[in-house]
Order: structure tokens, then sequence, then C-alpha cells
């Protein structure tokens, strides 16, 4: 049965697959980029390179990323709506491009410090266009999964750069990125686009080609009027910058997704990926070299988001959310409390292996749900009209955060221990979890324009099989009164 549920969910749905990895082969390379402070700082501190750092390199060179990925945020509106969905990531991939080679040939920091920022910028266009683009292409029964596939792929990049940079010349990470996103320029160009962006700009026979190919040469027709219907209703709403405060669906939509991006940085994802070998080496485990843990720690990580990722669309978000952010924190908690009793010069040395497990096991747990479910929701919950500046507003804050993650791990641990970070750290987890809980509605198996009537607080108004016509869905969303349809959605 269970074989029979799989292959049904699946059907039909190969070019969506394809179009889905294709696109996201470059996450591979951002991944990459995202770990590669951790092994390559390591590597340039042992002088094992022609590139001395100065200690405030250090702090500069996570920094800058964040500081690239704010500065996109503008290009990042800018192009999901008038280059489009496929143009923005052919775009970001052209830039990652350059930073690697910049960052390959660089014989002075200040390569690293513009390629950084280079690179920030592209990942954060990816960011906010590459999950617009699945969530537009893809049927609802497995629309969580493909969502979660640029996650994947950046997992397999953080893995990838663990794996290979503290054993290879310098420049080997850079060609192997490289590679990656050659091969996104090359096939990108030869999947179908979004059929949600194509009716935006009135291209009407475009987006019923290119929905024909997304769904296996299958008709089209109900799904297509749809999605018309769903595209001139939103279009009817007002895209201006404060209804996303006006708007109910969309006020619920911004503070789930302002909620969940800070929360995924203050459980200090982006301050293991960027520092985990200087925290374990501050540990002193004795059971594991830094460079193994790391390497296991981003491969655990993989695994437990490939899980999720194939469970998102069976199990729901929800659950996934809230059991995945309470076991995080206490696998911050463990840690943080190893690193007081250390701290407090108590003898630790038969319980080394403590913190090796904890990153072990936040590291799967992590990755099983809080580290997966927002970008998957982050697609789904803002209508067309408001979609990219909603995205945008989402990448800015989990951004800003992760940049603030950073700085604050970094002072904190250094005035009073890495302890102080850690306790707050697993705090946020347990308030994330009861958030999710009783704030968060669950978005599986719902198409996009049932997400919106969930946030609005009104039962979605179902059709009989003798409106299933082009304009059906359009009548039976425009059936209900004009004034009531208003304040619902300012309430």
């Amino acid at each position: 049965m269970r074989e029979k549920s799989l292959l049904h969910m699946f059907q039909g749905t190969v070019p969506q697959l394809i179009a889905v990895l294709t696109g996201t082969i470059g996450a591979v390379s951002d991944g990459m980029h995202y770990g590669w402070t951790a092994p390559v700082l390591q590597v340039l501190d042992r002088n094992e390179t022609h590139i001395n750092l100065q200690e405030a390199d250090h702090i500069w060179l996570e920094s800058i990323y964040m500081i690239g990925g704010i500065t996109g945020l503008p290009v990042s509106i800018f192009a999901v709506d008038k280059i489009g969905r496929k143009g923005s990531i052919y775009m970001s991939a052209v830039i990652s491009l350059i930073s690697w080679i910049l960052i390959a040939i660089a014989d002075h920091t200040a390569y690293l410090y513009v390629a950084r920022f280079m690179v920030g910028l592209s990942g954060d266009v990816a960011f906010v266009a590459a999950p617009m683009y699945i969530a537009e292409i893809a049927d609802k029964k497995i629309r969580g999964f493909l969502a979660g596939i640029i996650y994947i792929m950046m997992l397999l990049g953080i893995l990838l750069i663990y794996a290979v940079a503290p054993f290879v010349p310098f420049y080997v990470p850079s060609v192997i990125g490289s590679v990656l996103v050659i091969i996104q320029l090359v096939t990108f160009p030869f999947v179908p686009d979004s059929p949600y962006y194509l009716l935006q700009i009135g291209k009407d026979a475009k987006a019923r080609k290119h929905l024909h190919r997304l769904r296996g040469g299958e008709n089209v027709d109900e799904e297509l009027a749809d999605i018309a219907a769903a595209v001139k209703r939103q279009k009817s709403e007002k895209g201006r910058p404060q209804d996303l405060i006006i708007s109910k669906s969309n006020r619920k939509a911004v503070i789930i997704m302002l909620v969940l991006n800070v929360a995924q940085h203050f459980s200090s994802i982006s301050v293991m990926l960027m520092n985990l070998h200087e925290i374990l080496e501050a540990a002193d485990s004795e059971y594991m070299s830094a460079e193994t843990a790391a390497i296991l720690f981003a491969a655990l990580m993989l695994i437990a988001a490939t899980i999720a990722d194939f469970v998102v669309d069976k199990f729901g978000r929800k659950g996934l959310l809230t059991v995945s952010s309470l076991l995080t924190g206490l696998s911050l908690l463990v840690l943080a409390v190893y690193f007081t009793f250390k701290n407090q010069n108590y003898d630790v040395s038969g319980v080394s292996w403590i913190p090796v497990a904890s990153v072990m096991v936040y590291a799967a747990v992590f990755k099983f749900g809080l580290g997966i479910i927002p970008i998957v929701m982050t697609a789904e919950l803002f209508p067309a009209k408001v979609k990219a500046m909603g995205m945008t507003i989402a990448d800015f804050i989990y951004v800003l955060f992760a940049w603030i993650s950073v700085e604050f791990y970094q002072r904190l641990s250094g005035l009073y221990g890495p302890e102080v970070p850690f306790y707050v750290f697993s705090f946020s987890c347990i308030l994330t979890a009861l958030f999710a809980q009783f704030y968060i509605p669950e978005t599986k198996g719902k198409t996009l324009e049932e997400i919106q009537f969930i946030l609005k607080g009104v039962p979605f108004p179902m059709r009989s099989n003798s409106l299933r016509s082009e304009s059906s869905p359009q009548v039976a969303v425009e059936g209900r009164n004009n004034g009531d349809q208003k304040k619902e959605d300012c309430v």
C-alpha cells in the first residue's frame, strides 16, 4: 500500500522533478559558499596558502556574506517580477560563477571580500526566486517535497565543502563550485517557466504550453483555469507594501515568516555552519577530530533533510516543525550545560563525547523540521500580487538575523563563553515549538488558493462539476459579497 501511495504521489511529475533539479543545482554551490568559512578559515590560519588573514578577517568574511545578502534584497524584488523567476535564478548563477573565479585567483583578502559579498547577493536572489518558481510549477501533491529539494542541494554543498576543503589545494573547491554552476547555466534555459508568472505578464498561450509540459502531456484546461482565476483575483487586490499589514491573510503570513526566519538563526544554524570546527575544538573532545565530526555533521543534516522532504507531504508541516524545534532546543541545552561545567574548571574529560553527540543530534533533528519547513512554507503563504514583497521581506529577516546571530555568538562567547549564546538559542527553539503548535496553519495538500482562504479564516468556496469551466473559479470567488470580502481581508 505504501509503495502504491508513493507511486501515485510521483505519477506524472517527472518533468517537474527535472525542472526543479536543474533549477537548484546552483544551490549546491550556494551551500559550499555558506559553509566555506568553517573549514577554509582553519586552513588559512595554518598558513597553508598564500593568503594571510588577520584576526578581524574571521568575523568580516562571515559578515560580508550576510551584508551581500541584505544588499541583494532590492535586486530580488526587481528581478522576480521584471525578468521572472527563471531569469532571476539564471542571473544568480552567473554572479556565483564570477565569485568562484575570484576566489580561485585570489592572492589577497580583498578578492575574498568581494567574492563573499557577491555570493551573498546572488544567494539572496536565488533563495527568493527558486522557492517561488518551485511553488508555482509544482503539483500540490508533491509541492512540499519539491520545495525542500533546494535545501537538500544546499546541504549537499555544505557536506562537499567540509569534506573537500581541508584536504585539497585552496583552488579546488572553486573548480568544483564553478562546474556545478556551469551545468545549471547550460541546462536550466530548456525547462518550462512558471505558468503563474506567464499569466501575470499576459502570455496565456505560453502559459498553457509550459503547464502542459510540466504535467507530462495531461489535459491542463481545468488547472490553467484555476491558475488564471487565482492570478486574476490576486491581481485585483492592491499590491502596495502596506497591504502586507492591512490584509488579514497577508499579515498572518508576514508574522509566520518573520518568526520562522528569526527562529532558524536563533537556533544557531548559521553559527554552527560557519564556526563548527572552532566549536568542536573548544569542546576538547577526545573522541573525534573536528574535521571528521564536521563531515559527519553535514552528512546527518543531509540525510535528515532528505527524509523530511519525503514525509513533509505525508505528515504535514506543523507536526514536523513542532517536534524538530523542541528536540533542537534540548540538544543545544545539553551543549550549553557541557560548556558551563567545562568553563567552571570541572573535569569533563570522561564525558567529552557529549559535545560531539549534541551537535550530531542537533544536525539530525534541526534539519528534520525547523531547518526545512520554513523554506517550504515561504512560497506557499503569500498571494501573487504581494509574493515578491512578502518573500523578500522574509528573506531580509532571514539574512539579517543570520548576521545578528553570528555577531551575537562571536561577541557573547568572547566575553562570557560559548555557553551563554547556546542557552539563548535553546530557549528560542522552545518558544518556536509553542508558536508552531498554536499559530501556524497546516498547508499540506492545499492549493495556493486554498491557503489564502485558510489565512483569511474563511471557508474555501466549493465548486460543483457543472461549474468547472474556465470562468468557474472566478465566479466562485466573486460570488461572495464584495463588501464582505474587503472587510474580511482587512480584519
